[in-house]
């Protein structure tokens, strides 16, 4: 059976985590399972966690009024959900769902922003790691608008 600490060591997110970090951060997390269908959390509810997904998929959704939730970006094993519990208000901007049956690891988020405000170096390190992600998905969302507002050279106009 693998300990909170390895599961963390061994994914992607924490791959450049000192192993004093880590044993730090455990003390945080709790394992956790969702079944297909289930929100893990919605958008504008307290952001109380942040979720490092291990096997499954996890549909990120907003509400588009009358046209109801719309799935910006789907996340797989591998991939971490979530840094507005790191952020003022706290608050989610968007909602979660388990797309599959979903197994995450998920971190206490006053218990790490307690653990950064005592270590600056974990903190500086945590969000080194947040920005990276947020980064990488700013990204595709770009690349997304790209292909919404492609350009038609035959009509010499937008679409």
């Amino acid at each position: 059976m693998k300990t909170l600490e390895s599961i963390l060591a061994e994914h992607p997110f924490f791959k450049e985590f000192a192993p004093e970090y880590l044993q730090l951060m455990k003390g945080c997390a709790s394992n956790a399972f969702y079944r297909a269908g289930t929100y893990i959390f919605r958008e504008d509810e307290d952001a109380s966690h942040f979720y490092v997904i291990r096997q499954g998929k996890v549909a990120l959704e907003i509400s588009a009024g009358s046209l109801g939730m719309i799935t910006i970006e789907t996340l797989d094993a591998g991939e971490v959900l979530g840094w507005s519990w790191l952020f003022p208000p706290y608050r989610w901007h968007f909602s979660a769902r388990a797309v599959e049956p979903t197994r995450v690891t998920m971190l206490d988020g006053i218990c790490l922003r307690t653990k950064c405000n005592e270590d600056h170096d974990l903190g500086y390190e945590l969000v080194r790691q947040a920005a990276a992600v947020m980064m990488q998905r700013l990204q595709a969302t770009r690349l997304q608008l790209l292909d919404a507002y492609a350009y038609d050279p035959r009509a010499r106009s937008r679409l």
